[in-house]
């Protein structure tokens, strides 16, 4: 099993400052007391402060080269500003990012860190943050109306590293118990972005003929096909799309492509 992201330590850090800081944008834009749509159990505010909280956290374990996990309630300012409006938030989440990326840059992409992944180096935190904010973005984006894009580099990565996380056996493990069989003999699903240059080779292939998914980058016929722009394959693959949009396809299985949306989640 292999979670190594396709852009650089730096790129991350580069794009993990990016994505704070169109989620910023967003704040001045929205209701924060709006319900967010693809979180019904959290308002904006609740969507930022676990952004934000998110980012102090990875920085405190960078910056501790923390052998275990810390307790997010003891970080100094987790719990987000005393008085919350649009600038109060923008600020708090552009302190918390800018030094998470300082300690990230200083720790650079292989200094030996707690994650609660295989992959105990700094730079798991680099990649991790950038994905959990731009798929965060994007539910902000959908609450306030207004439009979404990424980077076709960024969401492909972002599409892979979901796989990857996927594939690890606590998932595995946790699919299997449930009762509709999601492994098995010819269950395959194929996801095509649309809109991208060969050279992304933004295809992906997930095996679940065995009883954990094996995937591979590129263009292979499965049970079941997800095809559309890469933004959208994105949001749909991360449920913050309905897959019966008109904005992407789905050719064959289309029962086999719901169970995976609804059972490969991170709760």
């Amino acid at each position: 099993m292999t979670f190594e992201g396709s852009l650089t330590h730096e790129r991350y850090c580069t794009e993990l400052l990016a994505e704070t800081a169109a989620l910023r944008a967003i704040l001045h834009k929205s209701d924060l007391s709006a319900t967010v749509p693809t979180c019904p159990d959290w308002s904006l505010t609740d969507l930022v402060l676990h952004v934000g909280g998110a980012h102090r956290w990875a920085g405190a374990l960078v910056a501790a080269r923390a052998t275990e996990n810390i307790d997010m309630a003891t970080l100094p300012g987790i719990e987000g500003p005393a008085d919350v409006t649009p600038d109060t938030l923008d600020a708090w989440l552009a302190e918390g990012v800018d030094e998470t990326v300082r300690e990230l840059r200083a720790a650079g992409p292989d200094a030996a860190v707690w994650t609660w992944s295989p992959v105990q180096r700094a730079g798991f935190w680099a990649r991790r943050m950038t994905h959990e904010t731009l798929i965060h973005r994007a539910d902000a984006a959908l609450t306030a109306g207004v439009d979404f894009a990424a980077d076709p580099e960024v969401a492909a990565d972002c599409v892979e590293e979901w796989l990857q996380l996927c594939a690890m056996p606590a998932l595995a493990e946790r699919l299997a118990a449930k009762g509709e069989p999601l492994f098995g003999p010819g269950r395959s699903i194929h996801l095509h972005a649309t809109d991208t240059s060969p050279e992304l080779n933004a295809e992906w292939f997930l095996d679940l003929s065995g009883d954990r998914l094996v995937h591979r980058r590129g263009h292979e016929k499965a049970a079941v096909a997800l095809r559309g722009p890469l933004t959208e394959v994105l949001r749909v693959f991360y449920r913050r799309l309905p897959a019966d949009s008109e904005l992407v396809e789905i050719v064959g299985d289309r029962a086999l492509l719901d169970l995976w949306l609804e059972y490969a989640t991170f709760g």
